[in-house]
């Protein structure tokens, strides 16, 4: 199982917002290259969102499903990029003095990628997710930061002079 960790600066919460935005998962998915379809209960358990995975003409359409949902804490995602087959996402946060800790926890479970040694998948898998952790970070802080600022009355506050 490949495991990827960073340091976000900015709350759990700010995350999962990201996280429960069905459409915002081809900003942050490294290969999603479009939405099709976001189900209204996503993320509910067993909701699904219908995405696009890699550059055109050679793209496949499959979809990301639900397995568990405990936000602020853990999510749980199968998905499915067939005929390579189907991984299993576990995205866990924990609050941190600076903002939270992101851990993406991601293996193969059905096709033929389960049949490869971890230690072939395992390396490009992290190097995927520590870019997908990167933009999951630039879009949880962002809107953290923006939220914040909107929050404020105080134009002194908001730097304004």
């Amino acid at each position: 199982m490949a495991t990827t960790t960073r340091l976000f600066r900015c709350p759990p919460e700010a995350v999962f917002a990201v996280l429960a935005d069905g459409w915002t998962y081809p900003s942050w998915v490294v290969g999603a290259s479009r939405m099709r379809y976001v189900d209204e209960e996503w993320p509910e358990v067993g909701s699904r969102i219908n995405h696009s995975v890699g550059i055109w003409p050679a793209v496949i359409d499959d979809e990301t499903v639900v397995v568990e949902w405990d936000a602020p804490k853990r999510a749980v995602f199968q998905a499915k990029g067939w005929p390579i087959g189907e991984a299993r996402i576990v995205v866990e946060t924990r609050p941190h003095a600076e903002g939270c800790v992101v851990r993406i926890h991601e293996w193969a479970v059905r096709g033929p990628l389960q049949y490869v040694p971890r230690l072939l998948t395992d390396p490009p898998l992290d190097l995927r997710n520590r870019e997908a952790l990167r933009r999951l970070a630039y879009l949880a802080e962002g809107q953290w930061v923006n939220d914040e600022t909107e929050e404020r009355s105080d134009p002194e506050e908001r730097g304004a002079k």
